[in-house]
């Protein structure tokens, strides 16, 4: 039993790094400003700071500062990104029905877009996966037609770790139609794997700090400046912050954590990539030489460094999942006791419903230790052993 629970949850959400709390703390008492506020010397200083983030954020991955506007998260880029071009062409009678590309093991923040948007008399494609969750680029292509505007894919998966291979996407893409434009959800690669804007060729990408050990509550999505015109319709009105696409206050705290977040993710790739890449492969050995009927899902390679997903072959979910007392994972599968829904991604990629619904995902991340991970280890081989026979199933 561990002396005290371990997280290993790093998917769902980071510990907020003691230096991004440092650098937070004087923007909530001493350095208050309205950063809109452009008559006096506290809302020169919030704009300041909020354009020194912006430079932090766009220099994690190779962009430029014009190019962020500051979200509340990554699901509002996302709806920014779909909605934001796709919407507009719902209401211009003069235009063909626009066509919009997705994939089966985007994140619900990408697909219930797509989804509403698909209600509102869209046409939608959702793609199939591979056995390993990737996204082939020729699938793509072969997709695209006269009215496709918007093809979105992910850089990173957000349950197994796949990384999709977006700059041949992209590529293939504007082979098909050179008018579409191609959004990523970047916000389980940013900071943990290579991201270079400029390299993958896309249009939109959103981001999100607290995946990356910034703060809950904000995000951004990086529009592209210069080349192609990328017109986005504004999810909301009033003030015109963010160069008219994202109305509201500035949350600026909230924004120079972003921004420190992507400072020290900078400094300490490729080193901590490593490093916790290391964990992570320590912990599937130990798990897959102590325990029979494992199943590793997600690509071998093309993986992040932090993921790891598993289907406890024959084993009841939920027993395993409720054994998970002392660390902290999460199942592959979105349940809730009245209707428990195995993950999509999981369908996707071919699992059946028992190995989806008894699967696990870690998540490790910056303050993991090799002692955790060999205790985390320990604890699920001994939960696993302890189940009842009667809750495993048949093969």
């Amino acid at each position: 039993m561990p002396a005290a629970p371990i997280y290993l949850d790093s998917h769902a959400t980071t510990r907020c790094d003691p230096r991004v709390v440092e650098a937070m703390l004087p923007f909530f008492s001493e350095r208050y400003g309205n950063a809109a506020s452009v008559g006096h010397r506290f809302g020169w200083d919030a704009k300041d700071a909020v354009d020194a983030a912006r430079e932090q954020v766009a220099s994690l991955v190779g962009a430029t500062a014009r190019e962020v506007v500051f979200t509340s998260g990554a699901t509002e880029a996302n709806n920014l990104a779909l909605k934001g071009v796709v919407a507009p062409l719902l209401r211009r009678a003069d235009q063909p029905r626009p066509h919009l590309i997705v994939n089966a093991a985007e994140h619900r923040a990408v697909l219930d877009p797509a989804k509403r948007l698909e209600r509102c008399g869209a046409d939608v494609t959702v793609l199939p996966v591979d056995e390993f969750g990737q996204v082939a680029p020729e699938s793509v292509s072969e997709a695209v037609t006269p009215q496709t505007v918007l093809v979105s894919v992910m850089l990173a998966n957000n349950e197994v770790g796949t990384i999709n291979p977006v700059a041949e996407i992209a590529a293939a893409v504007r082979d098909a139609n050179p008018r579409t434009l191609i959004h990523c959800d970047a916000v389980q690669a940013a900071g943990k794997i290579a991201v270079d804007w400029s390299q993958l060729g896309v249009d939109l990408l959103s981001l999100s700090a607290h995946k990356l050990y910034g703060p809950k509550g904000v995000g951004a999505l990086l529009v592209r400046r210069g080349g192609r015109r990328v017109a986005l319709e504004p999810l909301l009105d009033g003030g015109g912050h963010e160069q008219h696409l994202r109305s509201g206050t500035l949350p600026v705290p909230l924004i120079v954590g972003f921004g420190a977040a992507c400072r020290i993710a900078q400094d300490e790739f490729p080193a901590e990539a490593v490093r916790i890449a290391t964990l992570r492969d320590a912990l599937w050995a130990q798990l897959s030489e102590s325990l029979d009927g494992l199943t590793r899902n997600g690509h071998p390679t093309e993986c992040l460094p932090g993921n790891l997903n598993v289907s406890f072959d024959g084993v009841d979910g939920e027993a395993l999942l409720n054994a998970m007392t002392e660390i902290a994972v999460s199942s592959g599968s979105a349940c809730t006791s009245a209707d428990p829904e195995p993950s999509h991604v999981l369908r996707a990629i071919g699992r059946s419903d028992q190995l989806t619904r008894s699967s696990l995902r870690f998540g490790l991340g910056r303050f993991n230790t090799p002692e955790e991970v060999e205790t985390a280890a320990e604890f699920v081989i001994a939960q696993f052993r302890r189940l009842p026979v009667k809750q495993r199933a048949d093969s």
